[in-house]
């Protein structure tokens, strides 16, 4: 059985006497590694790495900084192939989707690299008499990523590029779910020539993520996950004196307007619900399909959603893999029994799948469901599954009412021919990232990305411009060069300019 450690000062680290956690194959249904569980002491041995890193790197020139950003772009890029083969066996999507996944965290390598442009300061010329006023910003020190799952190289990567350039060192705890890419992208950094200790990895559960949140040297903490895990490391951290961002969970609704085109906005709605097998925060879960399109509107989607093609995700035929667990399969499968049972209507049922060569796998095929109401369970939970649930409304004002009583607020979109309706609605939806007739509206790098409401706790959404206001702090200098010329100025009165 393979052991999966650690990466902590430029090199891999491992402990026999550590904790032990299983890493599955979710498309065989077999443990394939054993990955170590950090204690105190190694996590301890990560902060001091990244702390004493900082002393040099909160000092590196601008220049050196773009230059191993470059190097490090270029080394993931020439080896995409390799990253997406190591996110498809621990994780389960298919090949074409994990390369995706790395292109999309490239997407912020290649904004980092523009960090002498993001991180110029403001200067104004003799604000008083022979004073000057400018301001800058520095890096933090020593910040945390913890990440999910469902995205083990593209959020890091919405993280560390920008958290690096901008003068921090890093410390990763990705899940201990699909741990080795992470390891992968330390062995690249060192590539690159980053120096050691800037960028570390910790494996780990609650234990390892709390000594995080409470270790005095952590200046900052960045978080993707559930939303009752956001909300308790946003408290937790707080409490300790750190800047934090967490990102919780969604329940993306699309709303279906009567003018919509009815093929465009079916095969869109499929990919949407059912890419990745559900488990994406941004996945469309619920469909608010308005007025008398609902009927046609479904008829196209249950067809569309039979013909996916469910397997292993290194089978290159493959559009939707397992999903994570066998644990996540149950409760998924129990959410669309429990659907059921409160009155909706399973029209495709993705229940019992079951996919040859991998009878093991933890398969749940496509599952589309009608009459949904807003009291279910499968509209209330977070089904993180290929599970699309449909609510039927008369208008788009009931649509936009039914999204913005709901408790999160991470992404919505609207499929529309119509210029005033889709005005209306990204004005009067309270959501943070709004699609029009795009049903997966994840910004580009050089915009933030980030939620509302249950979705995002703390003031700073993730990666572009915010991300680097987020990872520094503003400086303001009011400086004067006396001259014998120049009276002193001095008064026991507070200080005008004149």
């Amino acid at each position: 059985m393979k052991t999966i450690g650690h990466w902590i000062g430029g090199q891999h680290v491992t402990d026999v006497t550590s904790r032990v956690s299983p890493v599955w194959n979710p498309a065989k249904g077999v443990q394939q590694a054993d990955l170590q569980l950090a204690n105190l002491d190694l996590v301890n041995a990560a902060v001091t790495s990244a702390s004493n890193a900082f002393v040099s790197w909160g000092q590196s020139s601008l220049s050196q900084r773009t230059k191993i950003l470059f190097e490090f772009r270029e080394i993931v890029n020439s080896r995409i192939d390799e990253l997406a083969l190591v996110i498809s066996d621990e994780h389960g999507k298919v090949v074409s989707d994990a390369k995706g996944e790395v292109q999309r965290g490239l997407e912020v390598v290649e904004f980092a690299c523009g960090i002498p442009t993001l991180l110029k300061g403001e200067y104004s010329d003799q604000v008083s008499g022979g004073v000057d006023l400018f301001s800058y910003r520095q890096p933090l020190g020593v910040v945390v990523g913890i990440t999910p799952f469902n995205f083990p190289v593209m959020v890091p990567m919405w993280m560390f590029p920008i958290a690096i350039a901008t003068g921090n060192t890093f410390i990763l705890k990705p899940s201990e779910r699909d741990p080795s890419a992470s390891l992968l992208l330390a062995e690249m950094w060192k590539l690159a020539e980053l120096p050691d200790g800037v960028f570390n990895v910790v494996q780990g559960d609650a234990l390892a993520v709390n000594a995080l949140l409470d270790h005095p040297d952590v200046a900052a903490v960045s978080f993707v996950g559930s939303t009752p895990i956001a909300r308790a490391i946003h408290s937790r951290a707080v409490a300790n004196g750190k800047r934090v961002q967490a990102l919780g969970g969604a329940k993306n609704h699309s709303i279906i307007m009567p003018d919509a085109d009815l093929e465009f906005t079916a095969n869109h709605l499929v990919a949407a619900a059912f890419g990745s097998a559900g488990e994406r925060c941004m996945a469309i879960s619920a469909a608010v399909a308005v007025g008398d399109i609902a009927t046609p509107l479904l008829e196209r989607v249950s067809e569309l959603a039979r013909a996916v093609k469910v397997g292993s995700g290194r089978d290159l035929s493959s559009e939707m893999g397992p999903v994570i667990t066998r644990e996540s399969q149950q409760r998924i499968t129990d959410l669309i029994s429990t659907g059921e049972a409160q009155g909706a209507d399973v029209l495709v049922d993705g229940r019992g799948i079951v996919v040859p060569g991998f009878e093991e796998g933890f398969y749940v095929g496509p599952t589309v469901i009608d009459n949904v109401t807003t009291n279910m369970d499968v509209y209330t939970h977070e089904i993180f599954g290929p599970v699309l649930s449909t609510l039927r409304v008369q208008s788009v004002d009931e649509a936009i009412e039914l999204i913005n009583a709901n408790p999160y607020g991470n992404g919505t979109t609207i499929f529309t021919s119509s210029g005033e309706s889709a005005r209306r609605f990204h004005r009067e939806v309270h959501v943070g990232m709004i699609g029009i007739n795009v049903p997966i509206p994840v910004p580009m790098a050089y915009h933030s990305f980030g939620g509302w409401k249950d979705s995002l706790f703390g003031d700073h959404h993730i990666h572009g411009p915010e991300g680097v206001r987020f990872y520094t702090r503003a400086k303001a200098v009011t400086q004067r060069w006396p001259t014998p010329q120049l009276e002193s100025g001095a008064t026991f009165s507070f200080p005008i300019s004149r």
